[in-house]
């Protein structure tokens, strides 16, 4: 298949790159780290106010750009090459998603108002310790009291827990064990949050503990009587995609820094970049980007499928886990060749390269490893074979 970007996606991604290298360099990116938060407001103020990214995919009903997922993968591409500091993939990637796919009426007018306005931020809260990355992560249960719902359990890496407005959490039925997903603010009474130290400090993690939280039936997000188990399984699937369109811009900048370097350092009076070991290994860190771009666009589209209720979209866990697996393993391999072509000074605080090796190794177990994802493709094959 022929793909390439319309001229409206082409201007989209020029725009992305003269912004981003604006707001978004090494010094913005290294001042929002030291922040608990992990973002700085003026910078997301400027995407949200001046750029109007977090609309992208939101519908024109809503107030919305009404674009579609290949845009917003564009964006994360871009956002992903320079480490963009800011509550990007978790209010829009997470919580705009989940109120896409299974929000009802009223919550998608009340939520989608004041994400359009900028007024709130949202993520999606689902996974227990030490129990994976997919659905059967959810270790939160809750029972239903005449017309409330009682929510207890606790939730980690929870992608800006700390600082957003609201969450959406999953949680499972005492009795039946269904899977049940709720919205709600997150100065509810019962809940309590804490910022979560991590390897990659451009991407804040938190834990979030629920205790007798109640909240009443508005919150419920779905149809009561049924399991959004499958729901949850296609906002990680989304979210997988996203992921996927970061790491590939993290497996291309990773490249383009040890190109720019190896063509300017001297080693025995020779540019290194002479040197046909290193030649090699960069013209295989270019096949792993492109190859990762592929399965990102190709994802992309049948995301757009699945967004848009069509037949395609029945192929989005296998499109995801695709995609997933193949960009996080290139971003990790390109990273990692981009610390031993810089040489020592590639560890060194002062150069970023040990920043994007960081964020791909931690990308490359979050939502799932690529081992995970494999057996899911592999599951999905044999299964559609049977």
């Amino acid at each position: 298949m022929e793909f390439s970007f319309n001229p409206e996606q082409q201007h989209i991604a020029e725009v992305a790159d003269t912004f981003l290298g604006s707001v978004a360099g090494s010094e913005a990116m290294r001042r929002a780290m030291k922040r608990e938060s992990g973002f700085e407001v003026d910078v997301w103020q400027k995407i949200t106010q001046k750029m109007g990214w977090h609309l992208t995919h939101i519908p024109e009903q809503f107030n919305g750009l009404g674009l579609g997922y290949i845009e917003l993968c564009i964006l994360l591409e871009r956002m992903g090459a320079n480490l963009v500091c800011a509550p990007f993939y978790s209010t829009v990637v997470f919580g705009v998603n989940a109120l896409l796919i299974t929000g009802t009426k009223a919550q998608k007018q009340h939520w989608l108002e004041q994400i359009v306005t900028g007024q709130k931020r949202l993520t999606l809260a689902y996974s227990g310790q030490g129990r994976g990355w997919g659905t059967e992560s959810v270790t939160a249960q809750y029972q239903k009291k005449d017309n409330d719902f009682i929510i207890n359990g606790n939730y980690h890496y929870v992608i800006d827990g700390h600082t957003v407005d609201a969450l959406v959490v999953a949680a499972r039925e005492i009795k039946s064990g269904n899977l049940g997903l709720f919205v709600l603010p997150t100065n509810t009474e019962g809940v309590t949050r804490c910022w979560t130290p991590s390897m990659d400090q451009t991407r804040k993690l938190a834990t979030v503990k629920l205790s007798n939280v109640i909240l009443g039936k508005d919150s419920f997000m779905g149809e009561e009587s049924g399991d959004s188990l499958p729901t949850l399984d296609n906002i990680l699937a989304l979210a997988c995609i996203a992921l996927a369109a970061e790491q590939m811009g993290v497996a291309e900048k990773s490249l383009n820094m040890t190109v720019s370097y190896i063509a300017q350092r001297k080693q025995f009076d020779r540019v290194i970049g002479g040197f046909q070991a290193l030649k090699h290994k960069a013209a295989d860190m270019l096949n792993r980007v492109e190859s990762a771009r592929s399965a990102v666009y190709y994802a992309a589209c049948i995301a757009n499928e699945f967004m848009a209720g069509n037949d395609m979209g029945a192929e989005l866990l296998e499109a995801a886990s695709i995609a997933k697996a193949y960009c996080c393993e290139a971003a990790y391999f390109n990273s990692g060749l981009a610390l031993q072509m810089h040489g020592g000074v590639g560890f060194t605080w002062e150069y970023d390269v040990h920043l994007y090796f960081k964020r791909a190794k931690a990308a490359q177990v979050s939502l799932g490893d690529t081992a995970w994802h494999k057996e899911r493709i592999a599951d999905i094959v044999l299964g559609s074979a049977d």
